[in-house]
């Protein structure tokens, strides 16, 4: 928890959406403020769980102008912004923060195109502010152990790796932005870009990528990386849930193998929002370089053709 003496101020943009939670509870639990939040839409209630005293606002204009009053007066100026929109929104937002004199706290993915990375670069450096990512799996402890036992040891024979990840989404999914590529990114941007961060992080630099099915509500591909194979398979389709998910009615699957070994990786997600907001805080926070790798994977998946090679399939494809 911050001492005191050294409370910052929060402002928060997308306060009724999905993962606006855990950012207030990570505000709350290091011992912050939040003391402005934006959404166009005004079902936000949870605010008063956590900062019932923050100002709201549901139009961005009105909501920019209240920061540059904070940042022009005396008190009450604002820190961090803490960016949870959609997004295709993320750019405009962080380039909202920055120029309010704040730094920038934004949710996954950073941008959705890599050729907007340099202009942030440029902003920051301007602004002298930082912009931090969320790269929450980095956090997670048995992903830490896995970095320490494999991250720096280059492997003469490249790991084989398996990554499944289904998690159900319903008809709503598809009417929201998240539905929509250019808003979204797809499925492949949407859940997947964490574990492809995590996994470039752990065994390196991308070397080529190959698409074996994409589809609306799932995908996969074989990801070549320098020290690991990384066949992956993501999927929003319930009926694709292994049957012991089904019946014991658990709406998400996960599970990564590394040379046929599974890695237990179920639990330990809850408070790594707070893990992310105590390393910022510190001035360790994972930036706008660390990110760049996996908007650049996620961007080559969404753009390429089909792979024919029908060897490497995901298991799940073959199915």
């Amino acid at each position: 928890m911050t001492n005191n003496s050294e409370i910052k101020n929060f402002a928060l943009i997308g306060a009724a959406g999905y993962i606006a939670p855990r950012h207030m509870r990570a505000i709350k639990d290091t011992g912050n403020n939040l003391i402005a939040a934006l959404d166009p839409f005004d079902s936000v209630g949870i605010i008063d769980s956590f900062f019932p005293e923050a100002d709201f606002f549901t139009e961005t204009e009105r909501f920019d102008r209240h920061l540059d009053k904070l940042r022009r007066g005396i008190k009450n100026k604002v820190d961090y912004v803490s960016i949870c929109s959609p997004n295709y929104l993320h750019d405009a937002h962080i380039r909202l923060a920055l120029r309010n004199g704040a730094n920038a706290i934004c949710e996954k993915p950073l941008l959705l195109n890599p050729w907007n990375i340099d202009g942030l670069e440029e902003i920051e450096k301007e602004s002298g502010k930082k912009i931090n990512n969320i790269l929450q799996l980095r956090h997670h402890p048995v992903i830490i152990d896995l970095k320490n036992k494999y991250g720096n040891k280059p492997s003469k024979k490249k790991h084989d790796i398996k990554l499944t990840y289904i998690t159900s989404r319903g008809k709503w999914y598809y009417y929201s932005w998240k539905g929509e590529k250019p808003k979204s990114g797809g499925i492949v941007t949407n859940i997947g870009i964490h574990f492809f961060d995590m996994l470039a992080w752990i065994f390196g630099k991308t070397q080529k990528s190959h698409l074996h099915l994409m589809q609306e509500n799932k995908a996969s591909g074989l990801l070549e990386l320098e020290n690991a194979n990384v066949s992956w398979y993501l999927s929003l389709d319930s009926d694709d849930l292994p049957q012991s998910a089904k019946e014991n009615n658990l709406p998400t699957f996960r599970s990564i193998s590394i040379d046929n070994t599974e890695l237990e990786f179920s639990g330990g997600f809850t408070d790594l929002h707070t893990l992310s907001y105590q390393q910022i805080l510190a001035g360790k926070g994972y930036g706008i370089n660390d990110a760049r790798q996996s908007i650049e994977i996620a961007h080559e998946i969404r753009n390429q053709q089909i792979s024919s090679n029908s060897f490497d399939y995901h298991p799940f494809v073959k199915k």
